[in-house]
């Protein structure tokens, strides 16, 4: 199976908001409306199945400020996990924030490991340098108390 990465358009929205819908009930991935999507349609990267042109993962790159960028809603889909589909989706983000010229890339996560293989160091999270990560915290079940770990890439 080949897999081509891109942008999404608008009309894929709903069918990225069904890939991650289970995760978002599990509470591993933070919800977001259609609109917060639309929104911010330019910071993913989808990952579409060239045979029958389904989406099957995807990953956005927030941006934070001009030092530093936040992967989020990663996310691959059941069925075509464990075919480095995720890690391609993060090296993608991690390649456009080198292009953006950022300084470092975070990330909030349960799958600490995975992105350690990808380059990324752990931290403390009362380190993270911006503040205004947080104001999505408010959007998570298990807030105020996170179980979630910080990691973050130099680039």
């Amino acid at each position: 199976m080949s897999v081509t990465f891109e942008k999404p358009l608008l009309n894929d929205i709903p069918e990225m908001q069904m890939i991650v819908k289970k995760e978002v009930e599990e509470g591993i991935i933070l919800p977001r409306s259609d609109d917060e999507l639309a929104t911010n349609i330019r910071s993913y990267t989808i990952a579409r199945d060239d045979q029958t042109q389904e989406i099957i993962g995807y990953v956005a790159l927030h941006i934070h400020s001009m030092r530093l960028g936040e992967i989020r809603s990663l996310i691959v889909k059941e069925g075509h996990r464990h075919r480095k589909i995720g890690s391609r989706l993060v090296e993608l983000a991690v390649e456009e924030g080198r292009r953006l010229q950022l300084q470092e890339v975070l990330v909030l996560t349960y799958m600490g490991t995975f992105f350690q293989r990808l380059g990324f160091n752990e931290i403390p999270k009362e380190t993270i340098p911006e503040h205004k990560i947080w104001a999505d915290c408010i959007k998570c079940k298990y807030f105020p108390v996170c179980n979630e770990i910080s990691l973050i890439k130099k680039l």
